[in-house]
């Protein structure tokens, strides 16, 4: 057996299966088309549409293949504790659509395992559903003895998506790694806990409808879906023993040994943390590189959760400054020749990581007084499980890392507890991680499916054409086909082609009218419901519209070029912010309307106020450039190689549209666009905001909504300069003067307040008693103040009164009670415990509140205890 590197396994694999009439296909993104799925965990994925026969492969292809990048976190905490698991791996697949089958599948299986890879035949086994003759049959056929062939039940070798819908048979074929990994039981065989076979490829005949009833109905055409784990097969090819001791794997973990100074393969808690730093950050570079950013709720929340967690790892080690960039970098070098996004967001993603691991100090931070406070607050000598997992879940602290902090103090964690509370998580990862895979497969439904099977994509002529005449293919109403639509009705109306731009990309649909002789129906919006189905809502002003009627189709041309306007100037200010800010700058989300236009991009702080008026002088200059507009099609191999920007976190087919703004812009977009650049006028950016961590927002007009814009600004400001008496270039100025003089007027009207806090402090200096402790101490109401001026009135206390040793003082603001408890070092040496004094007297005003011996404070909810409040503590201390 040869060894091989992971990247020569991959290409062997997908040259061999090209060379079988397979069509190579590229890795789709980690964001998958099918909004029911959170993140892209199999090969199938992308060719759901195949598999539905909602598209075609066309001649001479007989099927696809792929080597598909994958994220599965289901199981997040098993990562790293086994050589097995992975957050991020590749995953090796061919596809059939109903082109070849069983018998085709398994002798290429076997001939690539044994001819390529040079396995030997004699450590190759093989299991078959229970009930599936015919695959014992074919591997029987193929030279596999009979002892190396097993039967195994549904749970294992039959799959399904859900409890009906296309399932299947399959067969799985392992690689004996020798009794050394086994159990020693003389009953070991494929299927068994043990590590002595190790199960490398699985080939799914998905041959069935299954139905509600439990039968099973032949699907109209028989489809394979393979998939083998590429890690895993390099782990047996380079004979080692874990995936992360491959050559990719390997090499990253070596990065964290270089970090550390720690040595790998020990087995203990170092390798751990050294595994789940390399997986993690791989997983993470790939994210970033697909267009998902760091947040608290889906794809976002998986990644930050991952790159905290190696955070944490190599907190661990005795890292406490950001590192991850320095696998991003050696990620791209051994993996970027294959998926060029890695190369192309390179910068991003070690801009993002490095804010996330700055960011995440804080939460450390925080989640330290999160267990400062519960240890201070326990009574006992034990962590309750939830408490700790509250710090793992939201703080990102390992339980590891609770249980050296606790042990510090002589804590213990429930970690029966804490277990408790992980696996209801875990239970609710795999219910979600299995309710994606049936929706992985469930069919689109819904009437607009239908509508596609039936009459086929619409062809859009929006591009050239703001009318066309066109035929009614289908026309719905409250969800259903009909067959016509009366006045008065509202629905959605497919035609064989169109001028209308369905809403995507981020700009907006279009609306219009249309008409025949006898009729006209008011387009109120134009959407995509499935892809390349323009379906246009309507409401039906007079006359019929019938299923076949022929009409005639025109948009709301004023309204599309102010449209085009927008989206065109989307690109311009892309441009531009790539120049002022830098290249890290992606776009990542827009929306283009008729009135203005909203541009989300990666950015990690505030854009200054000169930044942006940089960007809008550079996006005005090629504006008033007049630089011409044009767009062609080609594959997006060839954009790539031309250096064309994909826009950030979108996917694409295998023809895409390139918008050419002569001379500086070139960019994947398949919106509508003005002719050349002088059309839009002039471009105002209006706002520029956060919406998210890494994320910058700009808002802007364009045309005759920026001149509207700037006269509205010339109007409020001659009316304020009309107010203040002044020219209206004198307003800024006068206006400053203003502010100067109301900060003025404010700081002594502080000084008198303040002036007058002391005198009544001062008048309560008298009633200073002795405690029981022998400090002297005041106990007193003072009304009117807040919790700052008790804390000053303290100071004043201590400094006036000879010898005080601590007070609590009272008041009433805004009829909310608030009260103070304070003493010197020397008090609390004595006995006095301002914690322990807010505990006991806040309840009298129903509150709550806390602090250390030397300060405490509490807030409540009823004024009228204060009083009684003041009694406790004078019962307590005097």
């Amino acid at each position: 057996m040869q060894y091989m590197t992971t990247a020569e396994i991959r290409e062997k694999y997908l040259s061999f299966f090209e060379e079988k009439g397979c069509k190579r296909m590229p890795s789709s993104s980690l964001i998958p088309d099918d909004p029911s799925l959170l993140l892209t965990s199999a090969g199938m994925v992308q060719f759901k549409p195949y598999f539905l026969q909602q598209k075609h492969l066309e001649a001479p292809y007989i099927g696809t293949t792929t080597v598909q990048k994958c994220v599965r976190t289901n199981d997040i905490d098993i990562i790293g504790t086994t050589g097995r698991h992975l957050s991020f791996f590749e995953m090796l697949g061919n596809f059939s659509f109903g082109e070849y089958f069983k018998e085709e599948m398994c002798a290429w299986a076997y001939e690539f395992s044994t001819e390529v890879l040079g396995l030997p035949a004699e450590r190759l086994y093989f299991t078959v559903f229970e009930d599936d003759d015919e695959t014992i049959d074919i591997w029987k056929a193929l030279g596999v003895p009979e002892n190396h062939i097993s039967k195994l039940g549904e749970d294992d070798n039959f799959w399904r998506a859900g409890p009906t819908g296309p399932c299947g048979p399959c067969s799985e074929i392992y690689f004996d790694q020798g009794e050394e990994f086994g159990c020693g039981s003389p009953d070991c065989a494929p299927g068994c806990d043990c590590d002595r076979f190790l199960e490398y490829w699985n080939c799914v005949f998905t041959q069935y409808d299954g139905q509600e009833d439990g039968t099973l109905a032949p699907l109209p055409k028989k489809n394979i879906d393979t998939g083998m784990g590429l890690e895993r097969i390099a782990a047996i090819m380079q004979g080692v023993q874990s995936n992360y001791e491959t050559d990719v794997l390997r090499s990253l973990v070596s990065v964290g040994e270089r970090l550390t100074g720690t040595v790998y393969g020990d087995g203990g808690a170092t390798d751990l943390s050294l595994r789940i730093m390399a997986d993690h950050s791989r997983a993470v570079t790939f994210m970033i590189a697909d267009g998902i950013l760091p947040s608290n709720e889906g794809r976002g929340y998986v990644l930050r959760r991952l790159l905290r967690r190696a955070v944490m790892k190599g907190h661990l080690l005795g890292l406490d400054k950001p590192f991850l960039n320095e696998y991003v970098d050696e990620i791209v070098r051994l993996m970027g020749h294959v998926y060029p996004e890695i190369v192309e967001n390179r910068e991003l993603a070690r801009r993002v990581i490095l804010s996330e691991e700055e960011r995440f100090g804080a939460n450390l931070r925080q989640g330290r007084a999160f267990l400062d406070e519960a240890l201070a607050q326990l009574e006992g000598t034990v962590l309750p499980g939830e408490q700790a997992f509250i710090l793992h879940d939201t703080y990102g602290f390992p339980v590891e890392i609770t249980s050296e902090l606790a042990d510090e103090r002589g804590i213990q964690v429930d970690l029966d507890g804490f277990e408790v509370c992980m696996n209801e998580q875990r239970e609710r990862a795999r219910a979600a991680n299995t309710k994606d895979a049936e929706a992985a497969w469930s069919t689109y439904g819904g009437v607009m499916s239908d509508v596609l099977d039936a009459t086929g994509p619409t062809e859009f002529l929006g591009y050239e054409n703001v009318e066309a005449d066109a035929r009614i293919v289908a026309l719905v109403r409250d969800g259903e086909l009909v067959d016509a639509l009366e006045a008065g009705d509202e629905g959605r109306i497919v035609l064989t082609r169109t001028p209308f731009y369905a809403e995507k990309g981020g700009q907006v649909g279009d609306i219009g009218c249309l008409e025949t002789p006898d009729a006209a129906a008011r387009v109120t919006d134009t959407q995509e419901p499935e892809k390349g189905l323009i379906a246009h809502t309507v409401v039906v002003e007079n006359g019929r519209f019938v299923t076949g009627q022929d009409v005639h189709a025109t948009i709301d041309a004023p309204r599309r070029a102010r449209i085009c306007r927008n989206h065109t100037a989307t690109h311009i200010l892309h441009w531009a912010l790539r120049k002022v800010l830098g290249d890290h700058v992606k776009q990542a989300g827009s929306l283009v309307a008729p009135n203005r236009l909203r541009f989300d991009f990666t950015h990690y702080e505030a854009v200054a106020p000169e930044q942006i008026r940089e960007v809008e002088r550079l996006a005005n200059e090629k504006i008033m450039e007049n630089h011409l507009v044009t767009y062609y099609e080609t594959s997006l191999d060839e954009a790539r190689k031309k250096g064309v920007m994909a826009l950030f976190g979108e996917k694409y087919g295998e023809i895409v549209r390139v918008l050419d703004i002569e001379g500086f812009s070139t960019e994947l977009c398949g919106g509508t666009h003005v002719g050349a650049t002088s059309e839009i006028g002039f471009v105002k950016i209006t706002t520029e905001t956060s919406v998210g961590a890494n994320l910058r927002r700009i808002e802007a007009v364009t045309s005759f909504d920026a001149l509207a814009y700037a006269n509205s600004i010339e109007a409020e400001l001659k009316e304020t300069a009309s107010s203040l008496g002044v020219p209206m270039f004198d307003v800024s100025e006068r206006a400053a003067a203003n502010v100067r003089q109301l900060k003025d007027l404010n700081a002594k009207m502080k000084f008198n307040r303040e002036a007058m806090a002391a005198n009544d402090f001062a008048k309560l200096f008298d009633f200073v008693a002795e405690s029981k402790q022998g400090y002297r101490v005041l106990i007193a109401e003072v009304d009117g103040f807040d919790a700052g001026q008790l804390r000053n009135g303290w100071d004043l206390a201590r400094a006036r009164v000879e010898h005080l040793g601590a007070v609590v003082f009272a008041s009433v603001k805004d009829d909310r009670p608030i009260l103070l408890a304070a003493g010197t070092p020397e008090a609390v040496e004595a006995g006095f415990d301002a914690g322990a004094v807010i505990k006991a007297i806040a309840p009298a005003v129903k509150g709550g509140g806390g602090g250390k011996p030397t300060m405490a404070q509490a807030g409540g909810k009823d004024a009228s205890g204060v009083k009684a409040a003041l009694q406790m503590a004078r019962d307590m201390l005097l």
